[in-house]
């Protein structure tokens, strides 16, 4: 057969092979952004363990900082009709130097001006979260809201748009329903390094989640495996092993309260 011929017959094989490669390299780049991969330089960063702690003052220079780190309530968010007010921490925090800090935000919609829940309120929404990560010893973000099923094509843009947003080296987490995590998983795909599922408060759901835990089943989207969250006044037991754990108290924390705490959460490490 002359050569000509040769190609001819064997371009439309070498066009397929050169669309599939592409198609496979496009795929790797789109998976690439949000993947375990890229994201696990931020989140090596993080302690094991991590003390929330909320609005009120707290002093917390007697943390062994290589071993705990501290998410502290930094900024609380309200969506009001087109609005976001933003409301900055009011109390003082004290911490060991070289803690590494986690900057919360927590969002709350105001029932008697419903947001709209607009593309422009999202994006005022993660500009507004976004500009924590410049505070001193910030290496992550967590964003803590409560969605109902109304809203979570907004959270679900203002996270996308917020780790657009955010330096690559800035971490990402969220805090999560337990049952987000179990049976109703819509965070499962949200790009962020973590979701913690919150093991405490659980309202109606708490005896089902906690037979579940006891039965040893685990969270399902690969999210809400990295970490636990739960409360020194309300132990659970059932926990999966080798998870960050955020500890919650419902007063300021002590050397006391600490020490009496992590007796038991580092058998879970």
């Amino acid at each position: 057969m002359p050569r000509a011929t040769q190609i001819k017959n064997h371009l439309p094989a070498v066009m397929i092979a050169v669309a599939v490669f592409l198609a496979v390299i496009f795929a790797y780049r789109s998976w690439s952004e949000t993947s375990p991969a890229k994201l696990a330089p931020a989140r090596a960063g993080l302690p094991r363990i991590v003390l929330w702690a909320w609005e009120r003052p707290e002093r917390l220079e007697f943390i062994d900082p290589r071993e705990t780190g501290v998410a502290f309530l930094a900024r609380t968010l309200f969506l009001r009709g087109s609005e976001v007010v933003v409301r900055p921490r009011l109390q003082p925090l004290q911490v060991a130097p070289g803690t590494s800090l986690i900057a919360v935000a927590r969002i709350e919609s105001d029932r008697a001006a419903p947001p709209e829940l607009s593309a422009a309120q999202a994006l005022q929404a993660a500009r507004a979260i976004r500009d924590l990560a410049f505070k001193p010893g910030v290496i992550a973000i967590q964003i803590d809201f409560d969605a109902a099923r109304s809203e979570r094509a907004f959270y679900r843009a203002l996270v996308s748009e917020l780790r657009r947003e955010l330096p690559a080296a800035v971490g990402l987490t969220i805090t999560a329903l337990a049952s987000w995590c179990l049976d109703d998983d819509w965070i499962a795909d949200l790009p962020v390094d973590e979701a913690v599922p919150m093991l405490f408060r659980m309202g109606a759901d708490d005896r089902h989640i906690r037979l579940r835990l006891k039965a040893r089943d685990d969270f399902r989207p690969r999210i809400c495996r990295e970490s636990l969250g739960v409360a020194t006044d309300e132990p659970v037991t059932g926990l999966p092993a080798g998870r960050r754990v955020y500890l919650f108290h419902p007063r300021a924390w002590s050397a006391d309260s600490f020490q009496q705490s992590i007796k038991e959460v580092r058998t879970w490490l």
